[in-house]
């Protein structure tokens, strides 16, 4: 069951001085037609991040430090009928606004979540084991995460009650109360910065983002697991 309407869409992408990973990601966006806005929603940049967002005619929206903090404000002013939270370092791969199109065609779809396929802008082996790692959590957990692109029709967005200003997991926190059954998962990849692993540790990094999640699993308060996130 298809809806005939060209879909609108608003882009939403929390920034931070993202001044030399932002052009990547916008660019990559604009090969979406007709019918779309981008709010940077940044949250006290120092470098060239708002100059960066005017020359891409983006709609620059200040919001207190916080990831979750910004995706909410950008999801409150979002005005299209779909919704996509973007992070900063992530770049859309060739053909992304085609597998949206289609699956924002199909009515049965605005009761889902749609996120595209993890992949690291990286060829090591250890950047693969990454790569399979956050496969099997989508598969098994039903758990993608902001920096695959996360795309929602408005009205499931309010319906769930949109992002919450929680200083971690404001992604899975949102995906659960959606539901892991109506996750769907695009064969496109959104390719993200291998940098904060590389920085963090191959091993160290995702080792402690899987611990943080098991303790946000078992109930632990986000503001609790973010001291250790740090």
């Amino acid at each position: 069951m298809t809806d005939a309407a060209t879909p609108s869409l608003s882009i939403v992408i929390p920034t931070l001085n993202a001044a030399a990973m932002l052009p990547s990601c916008l660019e990559a966006l604009q090969s979406w037609p007709d019918g779309r806005e981008i709010f940077i929603v940044d949250g006290g940049s120092d470098d060239e991040t708002v100059t960066v967002a005017y020359a891409y005619k983006a709609t620059i929206l200040p919001a207190e430090r916080g990831r979750g903090v910004q995706l909410q404000r950008g999801g409150l002013s979002a005005t299209k009928d779909w919704l996509l939270f973007v992070h900063a370092d992530t770049v859309m791969a060739k053909g992304w606004e085609t597998e949206a199109r289609a699956f924002m065609g199909d009515i049965r779809n605005r009761q889902h979540i749609a996120a595209f396929r993890f992949s690291l802008d990286d060829e090591s082996l250890q950047a693969k084991r990454i790569e399979r790692m956050v496969a099997w959590r989508c598969q098994r957990l039903g758990l993608p995460y902001g920096d695959q692109g996360l795309l929602i029709h408005r009205k499931l967005y309010e319906a769930v009650g949109g992002y919450r200003a929680l200083p971690l997991m404001e992604d899975v926190d949102l995906i659960r109360r959606v539901g892991r059954r109506n996750v769907h998962m695009f064969e496109t990849s959104a390719m993200t910065s291998a940098a904060r692993f590389k920085r963090g540790g191959w091993w160290a990094r995702p080792s402690r983002n899987l611990f943080c999640l098991f303790l946000y699993l078992c109930g632990l308060p986000p503001h609790w697991i973010a001291k250790l996130y740090g």
